[in-house]
């Protein structure tokens, strides 16, 4: 590590503290020859291969402003987005992995946003599980009523029924532009 004052080639560490939230490492240095104090900041990255092959580094923000446009019109608090980001972000550093595909970081995504918002979870899930057809749609909706607490499968076959007779609730489902075709 350079001096940032005198540009010598070497420093050394007098302090190392780990940042509130773990990510990253604050390191006080000490320049052998012009005695001056400086701080550094190291963290791990986490490098993401989008589809058309381009790496780039892991970004929070991307995450957050992803699942905003699926909770679009939800009441979903920024809070909430931001603990999401949290999470995910969690999670594909602890898989280990250096790089991780942007599919993966979207499979990441699908189990807090389902805990957040269900309606959220389908809009994204239809992207990133490549709904093809409403058949698709129908049998993530079934999984999730029989992933409901207390949820039986009369209650999911009567949920359905009123459903469809449009006495029960109703659940946003975004069609793709290719299944109205």
């Amino acid at each position: 590590m350079h001096c940032p004052f005198c540009r010598h080639p070497d420093s050394r560490v007098v302090d190392s503290r780990t940042t509130d939230d773990g990510t990253s490492i604050r390191r006080r240095r000490q320049c052998p020859d012009c005695s001056r104090r400086f701080t550094t900041v190291e963290t791990c990255s986490l490098m993401v291969v989008k589809r058309s092959g381009v790496t780039e580094p892991f970004s929070r923000t991307k995450v957050i402003n992803g699942v905003r446009k699926a909770c679009q019109g939800r009441p979903v608090t920024e809070d909430a987005l931001a603990l999401l980001g949290q999470r995910v972000e969690e999670a594909v550093r602890a898989t280990g992995s250096a790089e991780l595909t942007t599919h993966d970081v979207g499979l990441a995504i699908l189990g807090p946003l389902q805990e957040l918002d269900l309606v959220a979870y389908l809009r994204f899930a239809s992207v990133y599980r490549a709904f093809d057809s409403l058949e698709d749609f129908e049998s993530a909706i079934a999984e999730l009523r029989e992933q409901a607490p207390g949820a039986t499968a009369d209650d999911a076959g009567r949920d359905c029924a009123e459903s469809e007779s449009g006495t029960g609730g109703t659940v946003e489902v975004p069609v793709p532009a290719h299944a109205a075709d």
